[in-house]
């Protein structure tokens, strides 16, 4: 919305509101700036047409303003005086939200959402939602960390592509940013209509239609380098009902495997590896070798860990890395 006009219809909402009786339409045109300006308006070859033309143009702005203001929730109310003058009001009892009730769990569940961030830029709204639960509910003497087990919990969040994601999720704006693949030696312009971020295991994703290719894709962020920049144009696709961030990426590490795969591993090294491991045996000189589970995917995920990681079985698994590898090598 311009700036012009959320001016002017705060101006007329707080006039509405402010009044303890029917204001009619000259007295709305003659207390805001706005309208004032646009009776002005209008010039004309005589005075008679000019006011004609600033009438009519404050008619359909005023009418315009008090559509869009019910829009948005305001009980407009409309009374006809006894000389027959129409006025309007907006009644404080009818525009007053109904208090908020919240029983002990609503308010611990909520006064942990709010203490989630811990980032500078959230920390103040952070702040001030949670002084809001305290007064409209949440007890004082009712710790939302002891409420649920005494855990604490976090969201870090250290990549500076978050905030400007987070914006355009939030506003449907499509986005331009340089992303690097794991198996790339440079980083690529990614065209997104951004849908959804979600965090797993540490680390946040984004979800969204890459125009480029046409369909959906998952971004990790600490992928995107530069600046995250905002394209003014709307969606070309709608935004799916269900986003799957994280069956995504579980997909990508081997989350939802229905085979195994045997590799060798450096001692020491590829820790998550071990952690999905079935078995593990010690072979010696410096090595080990792993049984893991093994889906679509796999094959990018062990590309990450290069010379530490070795494919033995199967062939078709060890193929897609080497071929991933060589595709680095070139770039």
């Amino acid at each position: 919305m311009a700036i012009a006009k959320a001016e002017r219809l705060m101006n007329l909402a707080l006039c509405l509101l402010g009044t303890r009786r029917p204001l009619s339409k000259r007295e709305l045109r003659d207390s805001i700036e706005a309208y004032v300006e646009a009776s002005r308006s209008g010039g004309g070859a005589s005075r008679a047409e000019a006011g004609a033309a600033s009438d009519d143009s404050f008619n359909r702005m005023f009418e315009r303003d008090k559509d869009d203001l019910r829009e948005l929730g305001l009980v407009i109310e409309t009374v006809e005086s006894l000389d027959g003058e129409i006025g309007y009001l907006a009644r404080r009892d009818s525009n007053r939200l109904p208090p908020i009730t919240l029983d002990a769990e609503e308010a611990a569940a909520l006064g942990l959402a709010a203490k989630v961030w811990q980032q500078a830029r959230l920390a103040g709204a952070a702040s001030g939602a949670l002084q809001k639960l305290r007064a409209a509910g949440l007890p004082e003497d009712v710790d939302p960390y002891e409420a649920h087990g005494a855990l604490e919990p976090r969201i870090p969040v250290h990549e500076a592509a978050f905030e400007p994601l987070m914006l355009a999720c939030r506003d449907r704006r499509p986005v331009v940013f340089d992303y690097r693949k794991a198996t790339a030696a440079r980083p690529e312009p990614r065209h997104v209509e951004p849908w959804a971020l979600e965090c797993w295991r540490g680390h946040w994703y984004l979800a969204g239609f890459d125009r480029e290719r046409g369909a959906e894709r998952v971004f990790r962020l600490s992928r995107i380098t530069g600046r995250v920049r905002s394209r003014g144009a709307g969606f070309t696709v709608p935004v799916p009902d269900v986003v799957t961030v994280r069956e995504t990426v579980a997909s990508w590490a081997g989350e939802t495997a229905d085979r195994s795969a045997l590799i060798r591993l450096r001692t020491g090294a590829g820790y998550p590896l071990r952690a999905k491991a079935t078995a593990v045996r010690e072979l010696g000189d410096g090595w080990d070798e792993l049984e893991i589970p093994y889906g679509h995917g796999l094959d990018a995920w062990l590309v990450e860990f290069g010379p530490d990681v070795v494919v033995l079985e199967p062939a078709e698994l060890r193929a897609d890395v080497v071929d991933r590898l060589r595709a680095v090598a070139k770039g």
